[in-house]
């Protein structure tokens, strides 16, 4: 509803100043409500105008910009829906809307657009559906999967949400980490102390187990850390016996990986591995020799030399290490130029933590200058740590363990209310109250925000988390079920006059723009925040504005409201990666 709003002014500005609407489009947007001011209204910033069209380059005194607006209103017709036109004091000019047909607009685009309202790119953007790569979570199979994949996997899945809201067409990428000194380290522990019995039963905490001992057996013992060599150098000379068991752990990891991924409600398109890329690594280094980029540093090893780009901690990169294997840089660039080769894509966009920034700094420097444009396709989504993520038992360094955690916890505080033991399916709504208390903890604040993860505080109903969400949405399905009133959407809504029901109203109107908000700057907090302000407003609402008991007239309007609201709050939560549920 802002949207067709904003169009609407745009249009009458255009034609009192000359300019086109879609310049005028961005500098239009609402102005802030309050239960103790309630009234609807859209400002206009025109002192960019002015400074582009009337003085470019200049800085605007107060009297000339409220000179200039004041012209611009005076030449304005009121454009449908908005009821006069006024300039305040710093020049900006206000259009004053009718809050009972912004409730009327609103609902009525809801209920025709349903699962679609909300995901529509906004008229000035002018986006055209293009093919987006998003490769996240991406852990090491001989490591690990800690708190910062786990960052990475949530952050990703919205981000490619967000993508195809706005309509694009996007692979959602895994790109595991299957080679290296690591799997060197895996084998050689493996083939010491392996157990094909526990193997079989959980080998993602078999091969870490395995892991962390070698590791430390070569710390201290140089003849594992020679192993592990030999082990790598079978491996890339193709041993039959090395990669049958590097194929092995990479295939039982990725079906306990699977399973995981599916309790986050989460499915990759794809899954890419280091190793598929170790014969197009060295098909790069000899391009970039040929171009007389690749040279020789006086350690021995294969550098590209960056320093004209002026990059941030990025002077050259390394591309190949002195007894001539190459390295994860090297793979990451090969895969890189391979994907456009296959994907032809857009953008791609590395969903990584914010210390790699120097990796993908050297990544797009290389690409540069290879004169290829793919360098202004690859983005980083940077973000920060998590800190103080610990189950009951200490440190928590499986995905499996996290959720489980989070489950059982969420279990235990259902069982203290009596509503939840009514549920026929206690366990699998406490999974999902439990990964909806994860994602919204995760992406409530700025990506690059390090945040102390506190499992009594994410895990509560009371407050701005992931279960408050659930539970708005749960107690919403409920009014419309118990009140015995049918869903009307053309029914009359001119009785919404209350202050909660014209909050919970603008708010709902709003919802397009936190998602393009949130699309354009990569930050899903502006989504994650706008929907936990609807479930206050709607909170509020639902005290006030019963639906049982009131007439025919009230009950429909008030229906109408609440079911819209739902939609878009389940809308907004699948793109955070949430499943709504309707019991809790």
């Amino acid at each position: 509803m802002a949207v067709v709003l904003k169009r609407l002014i745009a249009v009458q500005v255009s034609k009192a100043t000359g300019l086109t609407e879609e310049s005028i489009l961005p500098l239009i947007s609402p102005l802030p409500v309050t239960k103790k001011r309630i009234v609807l209204e859209y400002g206009l910033s025109v002192k960019p105008l002015f400074q582009k069209h009337v003085s470019p380059g200049s800085t605007p005194s107060g009297k000339g910009l409220q000179e200039f607006a004041e012209k611009i209103a005076s030449k304005m017709t009121c454009p449908a829906h908005v009821h006069h036109v006024k300039v305040a004091s710093n020049g900006l000019v206000k259009f004053h809307v009718s809050p009972s047909m912004m409730a009327q607009k609103v609902l009525e685009q809801v209920q025709l657009e349903a699962d679609r309202y909300g995901v529509t790119p906004e008229p000035w953007t002018d986006m055209q559906r293009q093919r987006m790569i998003v490769e996240f979570s991406s852990p090491n199979i001989a490591k690990p999967f800690h708190a910062g994949h786990l960052r990475s996997t949530l952050i990703g899945n919205c981000v490619a949400n967000l993508h195809a809201a706005m309509g694009h067409d996007v692979t959602r990428m895994n790109f595991l980490g299957d080679w290296g000194v690591q799997f060197g380290l895996l084998g050689v522990g493996f083939q010491r102390y392996g157990s094909e019995e526990e193997l079989a039963q959980n080998p993602i905490q078999h091969l870490f187990d395995v892991y962390v001992r070698v590791n430390e057996e070569a710390k201290s013992d140089p003849r594992v850390h020679q192993e592990v060599q030999e082990f790598s150098q079978a491996m890339d000379k193709g041993d039959s016996n090395c990669l049958g068991l590097w194929r092995r752990f990479r295939d039982l990891s990725t079906l306990e990986y699977s399973a995981t991924y599916k309790r986050l409600g989460i499915a990759f398109d794809e899954y890419a591995w280091e190793s598929q890329y170790g014969e197009k690594a060295h098909s790069l280094l000899r391009i970039l020799k040929d171009k007389g980029l690749l040279v020789q540093s006086e350690e021995g090893t294969g550098i590209v030399d960056l320093h004209d780009l002026s990059l941030p901690q990025s002077k050259f990169a390394t591309l190949l290490k002195s007894d001539g294997t190459t390295l994860y840089l090297t793979r990451d660039i090969a895969a890189a130029i391979d994907r456009y080769e296959t994907h032809r894509y857009d953008g791609m966009y590395y969903v990584v933590d914010k210390s790699q920034e120097g990796h993908f700094c050297q990544l797009r420097g290389v690409l540069k200058k290879m004169n290829l444009d793919l360098a202004d396709r690859c983005h980083h989504i940077k973000f920060g740590r998590v800190l103080g993520m610990q189950t009951r038992t200490g440190n928590v360094v499986l995905l499996r363990d996290i959720l489980d955690e989070a489950r059982n916890r969420m279990l235990h505080n259902m069982h203290e209310t009596a509503s939840s033991k009514q549920l026929d399916n206690p366990e699998e709504v406490a999974e999902q109250l439990g990964v909806s208390a994860m994602i919204v903890q995760d992406l409530r604040g700025k990506l690059m925000n390090d945040y102390r993860f506190d499992w009594n505080r994410i895990l509560t109903s009371q407050g701005d988390t992931g279960v408050f969400l659930q539970y708005t949405h749960a107690r919403l399905y409920s009014i419309e079920q118990l009140s015995g009133v049918s869903l009307d959407p053309s029914c009359d809504t001119s009785t919404l006059t209350e202050p909660e029901a014209i909050l919970l109203a603008h708010h709902l109107s709003l919802f397009s723009t936190a998602v393009t908000k949130a699309h354009s700057s990569m930050e899903p907090s502006h989504l994650t925040v706008y929907l936990l302000q609807l479930c206050h407003f709607a909170s509020s609402a639902v005290k006030v504005l019963r639906v049982k008991d009131a007439d025919k007239q009230q009950a429909e309007a008030r229906l109408l409201l609440f079911n819209s609201t739902r939609q878009a709050l389940a809308n907004g939560m699948k793109i955070l990666g949430i499943t709504p549920l309707k019991h809790m």
